[in-house]
Parts: C-alpha cells; structure tokens; sequence
C-alpha cells in the first residue's frame, strides 16, 4: 500500500513537474531574427531608382514563444522618399512605427541606414531593328526586312538611355527558310529599369527570296550598256 501511495505522488510530481515546464517555455523570454523586406515609396514622378544598399532589414525581436509566434509575416519596412533628390540618398533605418505585435519589442536592426541612388527618368523615341540570325535554305536569300512600327518610345533611368542607340527584337532564326514569313516578336531586354512606354508588341516582315544566278548580274550589266 505504501509503494502504490509513493508511485502515486511519484507521478504527480512529474505531472506537476511538466506542467511548470511547458508553463516556462511559454512565458520565457526570447528572440528572434526576421527579414523585412524594403519597399520604396513615394519615389517622385521624374526620378527612379536604380540602386539601393539593401532589399531587407534584419530585426531582432524578444518576447514568449507564444508572442513571436504572433509576429505578423508579411511585415514591411516602408521608406519614404518624396523628398529625394537625384543623387545619392542616405536614410536612418527608423521602425518606431513597425508594429510587430502586442507584447513583442524590436531590440535590434540591421542595417541602420539604408542608401538609395536615383536618377532623372527620360523618355525617347528610338528606332526599331529587327535581329535575324542564321541562313535560308539552299537556293535562298535573305531579303528585306521590315518592322511595325519603326519607332518606339522607351522610358527610364537616363544613364541607360542615353546608352541605347536603337531597340533591338528578340532574335528571329530564318536557318532553312524557303518562304518569306511575318512574326509578331517583343524587344529584347532595354535594360534593369528600362522599359518600352507603353509595351508594345512589334510585327516583323522577313522576306526569303530566290538567290539570283549567276549569269544575273551579267544580264543587268550588259542591259545598261548602250
């Protein structure tokens, strides 16, 4: 009876005992690391930007396990930039206004200033070319080869601009052609914050002719002479 007495405050104890844990393990403090992304807001109409020190802040956060379980995951570190000027600009890393939830405290960031670069964003009509690559079937010719429209307007960060001397389609493979053909192609990519204003798709006519003989040119040659 004494041996049934003892298991059964035996067992009781470690009943109690779990419980004080899983308790402790719920309440204890501690911390934990999330990456917020940064988004750039209010970037001003006639600026883009086209480089920044960082795509995420680091932070460190303390509070129960229950706490950070709460910590909302689609947080975002927002920064303003309706002030920014062209250039270089350089911004403390401020999230007194990030709220992670009730009872969870932000102890730590990194980085703690982020730098963006923005340049003046510029527009231009540039012309169009078509790339054609390969070689027509035996007996065949390219020919002309003509685009629609023949011009585009193309906007963003001006340093890209003003490094584009045309656009350029993505690549039109005529290797083994016989008949001449129209392809509706995009342009190949202006640049990382380049783009055509509005989208566009572009209309290329290919023609495959005949190859001339040889005894052709002959021919013209001697009908010019008088």
């Amino acid at each position: 009876m004494t041996r049934l007495i003892d298991f059964r405050f035996a067992a009781l104890a470690l009943f109690s005992a779990v419980l004080l844990w899983g308790f402790s393990q719920r309440t204890a403090t501690q911390e934990r690391g999330f990456d917020i992304p940064v988004i750039a807001a209010r970037v001003p109409e006639n600026l883009i930007v086209t480089a920044r020190s960082s795509d995420a802040v680091d932070i460190r956060v303390r509070g129960s396990r229950s706490v950070l379980r709460r910590v909302p995951s689609d947080l975002e570190y927002e920064v303003d930039l309706a002030a920014a000027k062209a250039g270089v600009t350089n911004l403390e890393v401020d999230l007194t206004a990030l709220d992670v939830g009730r009872g969870a405290q932000i102890v730590s960031r990194s980085p703690t200033q982020l730098e963006f670069t923005l340049e003046p964003k510029i527009s231009r009509r540039m012309r169009v070319k078509a790339d054609v690559l390969g070689k027509p079937a035996d007996g065949f010719v390219l020919g002309e080869t003509s685009v629609t429209p023949r011009r585009l307007q193309v906007t963003g960060a001006e340093s890209e601009i003003l490094r584009l001397g045309e656009v350029l389609t993505e690549t039109i493979d005529v290797t083994g052609l016989a008949q001449s053909f129209e392809r509706t192609v995009g342009a190949v990519a202006l640049g990382p914050h380049t783009r055509l204003d509005p989208a566009e798709e572009i209309r290329v006519r290919v023609e495959i002719v005949p190859a001339p003989s040889p005894e052709e040119p002959d021919k013209r040659k001697r009908k010019g002479v008088r």
